[in-house]
């Protein structure tokens, strides 16, 4: 706490930036997880060509709780309008689920940038507050200058202790989201080709 209320009031926002950031990171990894996305039963339905346009084992109620499923499901309503209507509405579909995916990774990013220029700008107000104190106090007791230093150095440590996680989760989300794009296409496609098939043996 002594540390914190040294820092000046800088602090403030940098604290504000920090909860939002670990806000935003617990959320994204609950969200973006794989069984989430791409829940086992509807990829193993896929897998085993159950899942196709004509005919489903997997409920349109089971469909609804996932991305995937979603996209999906997006393709069996337009079932009736051959293979390319389906294919549209999936794509889509899917460009609405991947836009969710990158939900508040604007806000991490952008607090990637913000934190050190906080930080900086503490850092400025604790030097105007030394040279401040040098001019009125001169350089006779060298102590009186520490709350500015404190103040310069504090903002600046925990502004790039916020954005250094910032910007590496940040990193790691965007990489994640485009695995998860790429594997929920691949998905798409198998969906796709399985109602092909089974319509050219139909």
């Amino acid at each position: 706490m002594y540390l914190f209320e040294s820092g000046g009031i800088l602090m403030y926002p940098i604290l504000l930036c920090s909860v939002v950031v670990t806000a935003v990171i617990i959320n994204r990894l609950i969200v973006l997880r794989q069984k989430v996305i791409a829940p086992p039963e509807i990829v193993q339905s896929l897998a085993s060509r159950d899942l196709i346009l004509s005919s489903t084992n997997v409920s349109h109620e089971n469909l609804n709780t996932s991305p995937l499923g979603r996209i999906l499901q997006a393709g069996i309503a337009q079932s009736d309008h051959g293979l390319d209507a389906v294919r549209i509405a999936m794509e889509e579909t899917a460009s609405e689920e991947i836009h969710h995916f990158e939900r508040f990774l604007t806000t991490l990013g952008s607090i990637a940038s913000v934190a050190p220029l906080l930080g900086l700008l503490g850092t400025v107000f604790g030097m105007i507050e030394v040279f401040a104190t040098l001019q009125e106090e001169g350089i006779g007791d060298p102590s009186i200058f520490s709350g500015g230093i404190a103040e310069a150095l504090l903002t600046t440590a925990f502004g790039l202790s916020v954005a250094i996680p910032s910007l590496l989760c940040h990193r790691y989300f965007q990489r994640r989201i485009d695995v998860l794009s790429v594997q929920l296409e691949k998905q798409g496609r198998l969906f796709l080709e399985n109602s092909q098939t089974s319509s050219a043996s139909a």
